[in-house]
């Protein structure tokens, strides 16, 4: 009973055409309404100094989003990590841990060598950065100034990426960067639990910078809206798939010649492959959407809630239909493959599809150039 109606709020709250004029709909619309009075009186305090705001002794960016999840924020945060580090800081990554144990206590998760924490304890997405990034401490904690100020003391940090926070508004920024997907920027334009908004659409004045993730379709080019343009720049990006790696059985694809070698992103190699996917993401349709686009055959897809806990038995099942559905090898994300390294299915080789932010046209210049302008500023400020 209780999954059937989570599964109708669901469709309430993803209906972009405002064609479900259900009892359901109006309840989850009073609802937020009450919600969203107290998203706005919360900003309120901040803004008018009521609520404290407490400040790291380096500059700090932010990159958050004001819809919830599926905007590409862990992507921009590992691009963001190594663009700092290439340009001579020592970036540190701070994120809250969503349902790892050491969400409350917080923990180092990599000093940017070694790992510290699994998956568990980290959570799935401050893992997987800790996993992939070289040389970038990832440290979690609901305290995101504590986690802070550790990572300043231990790893002499000069500048913090905090993951996920334009709303975590106790911590102050020195730069506010909002991803929105270009083909649906404010959802279905209800706040919480009535559509997907985080806090009401004029928080988007809090930004310094708007990025359109997704921006590469007819669709998302025409979908800029009115409100975010003349207050903060808007850079378009999109997400670019890439092979992260095949797991178990790889010789099984490279004895039918649909292995793929030498470029990650060269990902026709998939053409040829008969494909069983599963996810657990927030937005499961993009992976699949993906998908169609490099997959030659895709023979089934299972999907799960984000963040899920994968059993022993859901693997199980998964391996089992992949088999009766004569799949060549099963194929899922970085983020879910962090949750079930260890475990693997037995039987058929599991490729992993990762996810990088690029930006469009000449817009990435235009960003570095606000990145390098906003940093300096704080660090003239902090010297003042």
């Amino acid at each position: 009973m209780f999954e059937k109606l989570k599964h109708k709020a669901g469709v309430v709250r993803t209906d972009y055409r405002h064609s479900n004029p259900s009892a359901l709909s109006r309840v989850l619309y009073a609802a937020s309404r009450i919600y969203s009075g107290a998203v706005m009186l919360r900003n309120r305090g901040f803004d008018k100094g009521i609520l404290s705001v407490r400040r790291l002794p380096c500059p700090v960016v932010s990159i958050g989003n004001i819809t919830a999840g599926g905007t590409g924020k862990t992507p921009m945060a590992l691009y963001l990590a190594r663009l700092m580090f290439q340009m001579g800081y020592r970036p540190a990554v701070i994120s809250r841990g969503y349902r790892g144990k050491a969400e409350k206590a917080g923990a180092v998760v990599t000093d940017g060598y070694h790992l510290f924490a699994d998956c568990a304890t980290a959570g799935d997405e401050p893992f997987m950065m800790a996993s992939v990034l070289k040389r970038v401490p990832v440290l979690v904690g609901r305290d995101r100034f504590q986690s802070g100020m550790r990572a300043v003391a231990a790893f002499d940090s000069d500048v913090i990426i905090l993951d996920d926070a334009f709303q975590h508004r106790r911590l102050h920024r020195d730069l506010d960067l909002v991803l929105l997907d270009a083909a649906h920027p404010l959802g279905n334009g209800h706040v919480l639990p009535r559509g997907s908004l985080r806090e009401p659409a004029s928080g988007l004045k809090r930004a310094d910078a708007v990025i359109l993730t997704r921006s590469q379709s007819r669709e998302a080019r025409e979908s800029l809206p009115q409100m975010i343009s003349g207050h903060a720049p808007v850079f378009r990006a999109d997400h670019v798939p890439f092979l992260s790696g095949i797991y178990g059985q790889a010789d099984c694809l490279e004895e039918k010649g649909i292995s793929g070698h030498g470029d990650p992103g060269d990902l026709s190699f998939l053409g040829a492959a008969r494909v069983f996917a599963f996810s657990g993401i927030a937005r499961n349709q993009e992976f699949l959407n993906m998908l169609s686009g490099y997959v030659g055959s895709l023979r089934g897809f299972a999907q799960y809630p984000d963040h899920y806990c994968y059993s022993g038995r859901d693997l199980g099942k998964i391996e089992q239909k992949a088999i009766a559905a004569s799949a060549d090898c099963l194929m899922t994300t970085e983020k879910d493959y962090v949750r079930i390294a260890g475990r693997l299915p037995t039987s058929l080789p599991l490729v992993v599809m990762g996810v990088e932010m690029r930006f469009l046209n000449n817009d990435e210049s235009g960003f570095i150039a606000l990145l390098r302008r906003k940093l300096l500023e704080t660090k003239l400020e902090t010297r003042s």
